[in-house]
């Protein structure tokens, strides 16, 4: 069983990609619903004040482990962004890495309704202080790196792609234009 990973931050089409995979037959997991993470206190988190505890968004380890077990598909792919994954690493084929422009990020993030995130001034900010300081991190453990502006034809085309043939190079991808 191939396992891979879709991550990035909010708005770059996590969601959209997982759903779009899911509808195709494959098992395809979105980490932020349905339990499989959640709000937890941190002392001395990286965003805020370093003295007061604060939520930060965790994946299940228990959740997960048992997910990344399990021999039930040829291919997992599971969807996700937060701070403990890096740990889950080894357990993957492949980590895909969903990047998008600025502008559109800000235009998913507000017009979506599936998830509240990023609708807030400070929530945006964060976001922003993200892509300078976490993608960088994401894009040098990644697989594979995918702008999201094509559409979900063409980016799902450019995953299955990638992780069915069996590529194991580190590449850069736009989805094909029309």
């Amino acid at each position: 069983m191939k396992r891979v990973l879709v991550t990035g931050l909010s708005g770059t089409g996590k969601s959209t990609l997982i759903e779009g995979l899911a509808a195709r037959g494959y098992k395809a997991v979105d980490a932020d619903y349905d339990g499989w993470s959640e709000l937890r206190g941190v002392e001395g988190a990286s965003r805020g004040s370093k003295s007061a505890p604060e939520q930060e968004w965790l994946w299940r380890e228990d959740r997960i482990q048992e997910l990344l077990s399990t021999e039930d598909a040829e291919v997992l792919f599971l969807s996700g962004c937060a701070s403990n994954q890096a740990q889950f690493y080894p357990r993957f084929d492949y980590i895909v890495l969903l990047t998008a422009p600025v502008p559109l990020i800000l235009e998913r993030l507000a017009t979506r309704t599936n998830n509240h995130f990023g609708k807030g001034p400070d929530e945006l900010a964060q976001i922003l202080q993200d892509q300078r300081d976490v993608e960088p991190r994401l894009r040098r453990v990644a697989d594979l790196e995918v702008d999201t502006s094509a559409s979900l034809d063409q980016l799902i085309a450019t995953v299955l792609q990638f992780v069915l043939s069996g590529e194991e190079s580190v590449r850069t991808a736009q989805p094909p234009s029309q």
